[in-house]
Parts: structure tokens; sequence; C-alpha cells
């Protein structure tokens, strides 16, 4: 019986040994600098329900969103937001990003002046973005603040009829009815992990499989919500990014990236879900009792999916979006739009 309890002790010394190895491996793996790259990366993105799975729902909801970003290279930060970032998001390797975006959203209905009451309201939200980035090789950090306004000022209205005139379209009408203006101010943090799965074949020309989950949450005038989701990628290169973002909604995400080999591509798959406490272009202005509004679903879902490519330098990508309704009279099912994003490094 001794003997027994003595092997038994050694075997679970040795399972406690290889476990403690593993985690030991795995914990330097997260914690290790990733790829430096000093260069800096411009991006424009577009997104649009006119790209939709659907027939018909041009000029729906969330109808256009534009954006223009520009990310530093790494560890190239001025010491105050180095120290910022550290505190924040602790060790890594460091960036920050800048960027301006405009979001569109319109009723069902665009063609009647007096839109009803039950559908979602006229709105434009113009923001300006800066993120603080810290990254390891199996994780990524990300705290910024949102600030802008929605309303008129947004330009919303010129945007969308100054495109429909552009290309032959009828106007839509509502405009006049929009939410009012009202300055936005935010503050969102959000954590993605990069976890390996597997990979079939040798490593430089295998195909392998990872797994982003992903958390985010974001506080302010705007919005008040937070997101968890998951997104499974197979490709080569996968080490190269953190996944992709979205204009408006989903877990926090960023443009930076450092390719781990000439050509990387990837195709994706996820799904987040949402936690709405707060969403401005849905209830209505902040402090104006008589604005537009209709009731908010606390909780929102997408799906999506797409592929990524990373050469040269360039990372192009497209993501299809499916997405439950937002508030409670909506029409239809599934809410679905077309993100496309190019990436350039210089």
């Amino acid at each position: 019986m001794k003997e027994k309890i003595r092997v038994d002790v050694r075997k679970a010394f040795a399972c406690a040994s290889f476990l403690t190895a593993g985690m030991t491996v795995g914990l330097a793996s997260a914690n290790a600098e990733p790829l430096q790259d000093k260069r800096s990366i411009w991006t424009l993105q577009g997104e649009n329900d006119a790209v939709s799975t659907q027939s018909g729902t041009s000029d729906r909801y969330y109808t256009s969103g534009l954006r223009f970003n520009w990310t530093s290279g790494t560890d190239t930060l001025p010491g105050p937001f180095a120290t910022i970032n550290r505190a924040i998001l602790g060790k890594g390797m460091q960036r920050i990003s800048v960027g301006v975006q405009q979001m569109i959203f319109t009723p069902s209905d665009t063609q009647t002046p007096n839109p009803l009451p039950t559908d979602r309201p006229y709105a434009g939200v113009l923001l300006g973005t800066v993120n603080l980035i810290n990254d390891t090789n199996l994780s990524r950090g990300v705290f910024g603040i949102q600030f802008g306004v929605m309303g008129p000022a947004s330009m919303a209205r010129q945007v969308q009829n100054g495109f429909h005139d552009l290309i032959g379209d009828t106007e839509n009408k509502g405009w006049k009815h929009q939410l009012a203006n009202q300055p936005i101010f935010q503050v969102q943090y959000g954590r993605t992990w990069r976890l390996p799965l597997a990979t079939i074949g040798s490593r430089s020309s295998g195909l392998s499989f990872d797994m982003l989950p992903a958390a985010s949450a974001m506080v302010g005038d705007y919005r008040i919500a937070g997101t968890v989701g998951d997104t499974l990628r197979f490709g080569q290169g996968l080490d190269s990014d953190f996944g992709l973002p979205t204009i408006n909604g989903g877990p926090v995400a960023t443009d930076a990236y450092v390719a781990t080999r000439p050509f990387a591509w990837y195709l994706f798959g996820g799904v987040t879900g949402t936690a709405v406490g707060y969403d401005a272009t849905l209830e209505g202005n902040t402090v104006r009792s008589n604005s537009p509004h209709v009731n908010k679903k606390w909780d929102v879902g997408e799906i999506h999916a797409g592929l990524a490519v990373m050469f040269y330098g360039l990372r192009v990508s497209y993501s299809q979006v499916w997405q439950t309704q937002e508030f409670s009279t909506a029409k239809s099912g599934l809410f679905n739009y077309g993100s496309l994003m190019v990436s350039a490094k210089f």
C-alpha cells in the first residue's frame, strides 16, 4: 500500500510539474514582445447596408459608416503617453491610434417626409478617436476616448443626400426630423486574446487555426454598453494581427498589424453579444424630452464572417455582419451590412 501511495505521489508530482511547466511556457509566451515595426499604418474603411445578403435593405437603420485612421509604429510614444499606456494596460509593445469616423442612421422608410414614431430616428454621429494600444504575443489591450457630435453638425444629411445626387438616386426626405446637435464624449476599453489551436503541416507552409475571445465596454452620452465575443480563424500568418475592427459596434479593435510572412491570409467567422444600457441614436437626445426615439433592446447579437489578406505592407479585408434587431419595432429579421477596409504602411 505504501509503495502504491509513493507511486501515486510520484505521478501527481510529475503531472503537477508538467502542468506548471506548460503554464510557465504559456505565460512566458503571452508576456513576450511581438515583432517590432516602426512604420505608421493608414486605414480607410467603409461600411454600408447596400452590400447586403437581403434585397430591399438599402438605407435602413445603420446605413453607412466611414472611417479614416492613423496608427503609430511600435514603441514610439512620447514619454507621458507611454506612462499612461503602461499604467492602464500593463507591460507590452505600445502604439497610439488617432482617427475620425462618421455613422449614419435612418428609418426603414426614407421616402416619407414625416417618419413614423415607431421607426428608427434619423441620426448622424461624427467622432474623433484616440486609442492607446498594448500588445503581447497573445493579447492586445486598448484604452481610448471618443469625442465629437451627434446631430446636424455631423454632416450626415449632406453626405448621404449628396452621394445620392451624385449617383442619380432619390434623396432621403425626412432629415429635417433628425436628432438635434449633442456633444459626444466616450471612454472605451477592450482586450482581445489570441489562442492558437492547431497547425496542419509545417509551421512555414501549413494551415493554422486560432480563436480570438474578446471583451470590451464603453461609457458616455452616445452609448453605454458591454460586449463579449469570439472569432475563429484559419489561414497563414495568424500571429500578424488580432482580428479586424468594425466602425459601429463589436469589441474595441484596432488597425495594428505586423505581417509575420510575405503573404498572410485568413478566413474568419465569429459571434458577439452586446448588453446595451443606453444608445442615444435610438433613445433620442440625452437632455431633450421631446426628441424622436424608439424602445431599444438591451441585448444585441452579431454574426460576422470574412477574409483578410496581407502583402507588401498592405492589409485588405472584407467582412459581412448580420445583426439582431436593436429596437422593439424594427422590421424584418437579421439586419446585415458589408465592411471593406484597406490599410497601408508608410
